[in-house]
């Protein structure tokens, strides 16, 4: 069994919208993630993935520590970082880098790629200058860029090619762990395949780990060796990714999955359809928050919490799984 490498338990963030009246009126918050719990092994990919606004990517700021978590905490390598700073958290980061969504953003128009990528590394390699240009070309021979490229500005590249810079970049300092959070959904579908495959390489030819961000299904379903469903900043469901994909748990994975078209022309399916829109996080539904869109909801749904059972090789958080609803 795999090395646990970075994992997070009960990760909670809360933002204030608006500050506490004069009058003692309370201070208006929205709970983005709430009680996320999970563990990425050594070489392997956890997958997340959900609606807009369930707090997929709050969580990638929590883990890189972009964010502070309100309550929670995250450990790599069995140390806790939640609480690091100083050179405890310039080694965590070194560690754990970001790969994100529009290269054309993450990039500074003002400098060359070349300048960007050795950016990291002036910053904790201490390398020559020479040292440092021929890191640059290694890094960029290794996603599939021409050395000599690195003389020219981010504008001078296709979108693919930005990514695979970006991509460069966030393995200058050789970290363990990259958090990649939507890294395909800004390029065109002919370009995502080899940026997918591209990522699939260095994982195995670097060993390295995987947190990915997507809402694309038949992504997270080819990348992922475990996905974890989030829903309204709970992680509903969390298992296998060929156990969620083909046998899901708790209705809002069905539903999701359900959404999904299939590679297979002849396949039948059945389309789940939610009615509603997810809830807002600023006052969400008392209960399971999923029950005012649930097409299989209860009673009990409404009124409490669901608590997390273990699964056969995973988690879910519904009262259909719930020991007390099985034996009635």
């Amino acid at each position: 069994m795999s090395k646990v490498l970075l994992s997070c338990q009960d990760l909670t963030k809360e933002f204030e919208l608006s500050p506490r009246g004069l009058f003692g009126a309370p201070a208006t918050r929205l709970r983005a993630v709430d009680g996320v719990s999970f563990q990425v092994s050594e070489g392997q990919t956890l997958g997340i993935v959900g609606e807009s606004g369930c707090g997929k990517s709050t969580t990638a700021k929590l883990l890189l520590r972009l964010e502070q978590a309100t309550a929670g905490s995250i450990r790599f390598d069995g140390k806790d970082v939640q609480h690091a700073s100083g050179e405890a958290l310039r080694t965590y980061r070194k560690s754990v880098q970001g790969v994100f969504q529009d290269p054309f953003t993450s990039l500074n128009p003002r400098m060359t790629v070349g300048d960007s990528i050795a950016e990291p590394l002036r910053a904790s390699a201490g390398l020559s200058r020479r040292d440092m240009a021929a890191r640059v070309a290694e890094l960029l021979d290794l996603v599939g860029i021409r050395p000599a490229a690195a003389r020219l500005y981010p504008h001078e590249f296709s979108g693919g090619q930005r990514q695979r810079i970006a991509i460069a970049r966030g393995l200058a300092i050789n970290p363990r762990v990259l958090i990649l959070d939507e890294p395909v959904s800004a390029l065109d579908v002919s370009i995502r395949a080899q940026i997918l495959n591209l990522l699939q390489d260095l994982q195995v030819r670097l060993n390295l780990s995987y947190v990915l961000i997507s809402h694309d299904l038949h992504v997270i379903a080819h990348m992922c060796d475990r996905i974890a469903v989030m829903y309204l900043g709970r992680i509903v469901e969390e298992g296998p990714a060929h156990e969620i994909v083909e046998r899901p748990q708790h209705p809002y994975t069905e539903a999701l999955f359900s959404a999904s078209l299939s590679p297979d022309p002849d396949a039948v399916s059945r389309r789940i359809v939610l009615r509603g829109e997810i809830p807002s996080p600023i006052s969400p539904p008392t209960g399971c928050s999923f029950h005012p869109r649930c097409p299989q909801a209860m009673a009990v749904c409404s009124s409490q919490r669901p608590t997390t059972v273990a699964t056969q090789d995973g988690v879910v958080a519904c009262h259909l799984r719930s020991p007390l609803a099985v034996a009635a």
